[in-house]
């Protein structure tokens, strides 16, 4: 059984598939956004080990002559450094502006392919094919893309739409369990915006979600798919309501600046730990209850996740640094910290004033040893 959720952008409008065995399909999907036939296929090491040659089978099946350009895999390639690389690979190659651009990988290499794809000849199409939870749920949806710098993550990017997505629950088979776990963050981060029966159906289904059953993760699949549409269509370009979707990322991207980018802390799992931070500041605020911050703590360590700063990967943590960070966070505006806040789960906001000295004492707790 396959799903389609449509995204409705008037002119940029598309459709998201869902469902197991779509990459045998993937040719005859994407053949109708390929006027010339021709597509270029950007992907990571690891991606392309396991899964490339279904994909040119089904290329080529379709009669859709096509490239591949196989990047080194891990967040550093979402740099100056990767956009460069693979914009030359693309120009010596030979891509014109009717061509294809197909993302086969996580949200790095959607992010990348799809920056790059919005730059190159002042734009060309591009597919993404989402290999990884994450990427599945949140990054291939909405049309966000984004490079890193030392300032900051997704500092430079636009929003550029694909023409289609495609999310295939069976190539996450291949996947480690610590990918699956990084991408159930996004997942239960709905029901905590403004979904509370979602969360505690999340509650009960996060192990069967990690380990990958068919049938629960197909489900969370397309919720969070749904759900993510449904915003986009209403917010576009984040100016109100899409900005919810960023519970616990002021926190996860300072998290994530702060270790460098190396791998060692994942996407998703700083963004578990941001949400469980933006709890504990609702709390602090008197916004939400003491008891719904420690339910969000519990379920979240209880999926896997470390939500103790001081044992996360990238640790010792300065708090000092990390307030640096989220003041520089594009969530920011004029000098003020913007964060998502909780009334209480599945009661998100938007807070553009959040008081720094608050902010700032929590990380000193947090961090302290």
């Amino acid at each position: 059984m396959t799903q389609t959720i449509r995204v409705n952008l008037d002119a940029r409008s598309y459709d998201v598939h869902v469902g197991a065995g779509l990459l045998a399909r993937a040719g005859e999907l994407i053949a109708p956004f390929a006027p010339t036939g021709r597509v270029f296929i950007v992907t990571d090491q690891n991606v392309a080990r396991h899964h490339r040659a279904a994909l040119v089978a089904s290329l080529d099946a379709a009669g859709l002559k096509n490239w591949t350009i196989t990047l080194a895999p891990g967040e550093g390639s979402k740099s100056f450094e990767g956009l460069e690389l693979l914009s030359r690979h693309l120009l010596q190659a030979g891509i014109n502006r009717k061509d294809l651009i197909i993302a086969f990988g996580g949200g790095v290499i959607g992010d990348l392919a799809g920056l790059t794809a919005g730059l190159i000849k002042r734009g060309v199409d591009f597919v993404q094919i989402p290999t990884t939870l994450l990427a599945q749920v949140d990054s291939s949806v909405g049309g966000k893309t984004a490079i890193d710098t030392p300032e900051g993550k997704n500092l430079v990017g636009l929003i550029n739409q694909p023409r289609l997505v495609i999310a295939d629950p069976a190539l996450l088979q291949t996947l480690p369990e610590r990918e699956r776990r990084a991408g159930y963050a996004e997942i239960v981060k709905l029901g905590l915006i403004s979904d509370a029966p979602f969360f505690e159906w999340c509650e009960q289904n996060a192990a069967a979600i990690i380990a990958g059953e068919p049938g629960p993760l197909t489900h969370a699949i397309a919720k969070a798919i749904a759900f993510k549409a449904g915003v986009v269509e209403r917010d576009e370009t984040e100016q109100g309501e899409r900005a919810l979707l960023n519970l616990g990322h002021t926190f996860a991207h300072a998290l994530e600046g702060h270790a460098g980018y190396d791998g060692a802390l994942l996407h998703g799992e700083a963004v578990a730990a941001g949400m469980s931070l933006a709890f504990q500041l609702s709390a602090a605020l008197g916004l939400a209850t003491e008891a719904d911050a420690k339910r969000v703590r519990t379920h979240l360590t209880q999926a896997g996740f470390i939500t103790d700063l001081r044992q996360l990967p990238g640790a010792p943590y300065d708090p000092d640094r990390l307030m640096q960070l989220a003041a520089a966070d594009k969530k920011a505006q004029a000098g003020k910290l913007t964060f998502i806040l909780a009334r209480a789960i599945g009661r998100a906001f938007i807070e553009p004033d959040t008081p720094a000295d608050v902010v700032r004492e929590l990380l000193h707790i947090e961090t302290r040893s």
